[in-house]
């Protein structure tokens, strides 16, 4: 299965997803192509690297997300996606994009869904909340993408402590380390195994 990862940062979720891979760990899954909404950033030159394709598409290059989701589209289709990864992809995208492809994106949220979720909430803003709440437990959740932003059906979760004198910059590295580096790769896994089935809005995984 060809696997497109979109970017818009560092890329440490990417570089996780590629050790995956050369670990044989992707139930079979290529990534054939890395896409970012900025120019310039390091998971470009992590793709460089491991002679992974990567394409530019450009966010303000274009007058509207409607635009932009266009673009997007069609490019996903030339690359024949089988499975689009968000992996700290911070640029909108409509509807459009996924009715294309329907149950075949999927993103990583540093959060338990539904809480601290949804518009506003990405990034350290995240870690903010929930250290501003009080939550004893957070982490991470793989869901795929829907209109609803942060409300598609449930891949894994997996929990992470929240400990006294976390920052949101310690608790983030500590939710990207402990949960999100290790669900993301294992839900790309289930799905290039074909282990994921979604039903009633619900996704149930083969175990």
């Amino acid at each position: 299965m060809n696997i497109v990862v979109l970017v818009s940062g560092g890329g440490t979720n990417l570089q996780k997803l590629i050790d995956a891979e050369k670990a044989g760990n992707l139930g079979g899954g290529k990534i054939t192509c890395v896409i970012s909404s900025k120019p310039d950033v390091y998971a470009l030159e992590r793709a460089k690297n491991n002679n992974i394709k990567s394409v530019v598409l450009e966010r303000k290059k274009y007058s509207d997300v409607a635009a932009y989701s266009k673009a997007m589209t069609e490019l996903l289709i030339e690359e024949k996606a089988d499975l689009v990864v968000y992996a700290g992809f911070l640029t909108i995208l409509d509807e459009s994009v996924c009715k294309a492809f329907p149950y075949k994106m999927m993103n990583v949220h540093p959060a338990l869904i539904p809480s601290f979720c949804g518009k506003g909430y990405y990034g350290l803003h995240v870690h903010e909340a929930v250290l501003e709440k009080g939550v004893k437990v957070t982490g991470a959740t793989v869901h795929f993408v829907t209109e609803e932003c942060d409300g598609g059906p449930i891949i894994l979760q997996k929990a992470v402590e929240v400990r006294n004198g976390d920052t949101p910059e310690i608790l983030q590295k500590r939710v990207m380390e402990e949960a999100e580096w290790l669900i993301l790769p294992e839900a790309a896994r289930l799905f290039c195994e074909g282990r994921i089935t979604v039903k009633d809005g619900k996704a149930y995984v083969d175990q």
